[in-house]
């Protein structure tokens, strides 16, 4: 072989071997780096939410806040208009008004003029009485002196028993009318006012419903009627959320839980903010079959589930809004 063949095989192999180091060393490097970057894990912010809904059927009269609003507890929200509850209250007090003239009736008794008049017939059943009392004595004397008939004694007689059952009848017509009403009777009359008073305040908790004020503070996120729109029972006028309640929800796949446990704080990036901060794990749960999860059944391996976790802030978060990306990087 020529000196000049030599020099081009030379050449030839150390090409060769220049680019098999290079493709080594890049191998390398990728597999050093691969090997450094941690598995990035995205989750999302939550916050809690509570609607605002009525009991009583209406028509929006006025809406006090917008989206974006932020409201305390017991800031007024909505005002509901309902003319049948305000009849429904014209019902329940004419009823109280009703059952408390009963009351005081039975309460008082009998008016003067009844009880005079029971008075009067008690005294004529008593004059009665003791006519034929006196008339009873004398036809008694003549009847053991053989003077008289016995049928004119028992006639006599039944004269005195019917007028002594009349004193009794009128005595108690009397003590009626100056007892008044019985115990019984009384407190069936109370009841009566109660129960119509009890209506009372049930249809003041509907009245009350009309007015929806806030139960918790926080930001209004979503009104869904308009002004003059009808509204059902239960029907939600609109969402508040509870800022101050907030959490940060991922989906991770099992093989990657192994260093994941409730209570654990992780260190998390909210690239919205540019800022990282510790949040700890307050729950962790499987999402069921239906969610997603990776097939590795083909490698001799398992279906891998998701689990879903749920990470609340160590400390309050400034700016952060619900659904923002919370990235959780695993080593």
């Amino acid at each position: 072989m020529s000196d000049k063949a030599k020099q081009q095989h030379n050449n030839i192999l150390l090409a060769v071997a220049g680019f098999s180091i290079v493709v080594i060393i890049v191998a390398l490097i990728g597999f050093l780096a691969l090997g450094r970057d941690p598995d990035l894990i995205q989750g999302e912010m939550e916050v809690e939410e509570y609607r605002v809904s009525g009991k009583v059927p209406g028509r929006i009269l006025e809406l006090r806040v917008k989206e974006g609003d932020m409201v305390q507890a017991g800031d007024t929200l909505a005002i509901i208009e309902a003319p049948e509850v305000e009849a429904k209250m014209a019902q329940a007090k004419s009823a109280v008004d009703a059952a408390s003239a009963l009351e005081q009736m039975a309460q008082n008794g009998a008016r003067k003029e009844m009880v005079q008049s029971a008075f009067q017939l008690l005294q004529q059943a008593k004059a009665g009485l003791e006519i034929a009392e006196k008339s009873y004595n004398r036809i008694k004397i003549l009847f053991e002196e053989e003077v008289i008939s016995a049928q004119k004694f028992d006639e006599a007689e039944a004269m005195y028993k019917s007028a002594q059952a009349q004193v009794k009848a009128a005595q108690s017509q009397y003590d009626m009318a100056v007892n008044g009403a019985r115990a019984e009777e009384k407190r069936a009359a109370q009841a009566t006012v109660g129960q119509a008073r009890g209506a009372v305040q049930e249809v003041m908790g509907y009245v009350k419903e009309t007015v929806q004020i806030a139960q918790m503070a926080g930001e209004v996120t979503d009104v869904y009627p308009k002004v003059g729109e009808l509204v059902g029972t239960g029907t939600p006028i609109m969402s508040i959320a509870m800022m101050d309640d907030q959490w940060a929800t991922f989906n991770i796949r099992e093989d990657q839980l192994k260093d994941i446990k409730v209570g654990q704080e992780l260190t998390v990036e909210i690239p919205a903010l540019d800022v990282e901060t510790k949040m700890k794990v307050t729950s962790m749960k499987d999402k069921g079959s239906f969610a997603v999860w990776k097939a590795t059944k083909a490698s001799g391996r398992y279906d891998q589930k998701t689990f879903e976790v749920k990470a609340r802030p160590t400390e309050p978060i400034d700016g952060v809004r619900p659904g923002m990306s919370v990235l959780l990087k695993q080593k």
